[in-house]
């Protein structure tokens, strides 16, 4: 199946999802995850996803420590907070509403004429 563009603004809510799912992961786990639970359809690009969790820090969503892989390899993990919490559920509601909005435009009711 091909891969699709994951749709603008809608980035942050993806991650912001799959820490709630998980206690910590480090980025390539994140990708990982949503590319997984996407069944290979949505693929999150490190140009996208390192920015997208530096922002996040910032806006007090995440927390992140470094530790080490199960390889070995040093990695920063991602911790979501109360904030990215309450971002997440106004992130989804917010989407929620957009989506039906665009659902009826693509299907609008009939009318009898």
């Amino acid at each position: 199946m091909p891969k699709s563009e994951i749709p603008p603004g809608t980035l942050d809510m993806l991650i912001l999802r799959t820490l709630a799912h998980h206690r910590e992961l480090h980025g390539f786990e994140i990708a990982e995850s949503i590319r997984h639970t996407s069944s290979s359809i949505l693929n999150v690009e490190e140009g996208s996803l390192y920015p997208a969790l530096q922002r996040m820090m910032v806006q007090g969503w995440l927390t992140a420590e470094w530790g080490h892989t199960d390889q070995g390899r040093r990695a920063r993990y991602y911790k979501l907070t109360a904030a990215g919490r309450r971002q997440l559920t106004r992130e989804i509601k917010d989407y929620e509403r957009v989506s039906m909005a665009i659902a009826q435009i693509l299907n609008p009711p009939r009318f009898a004429t």
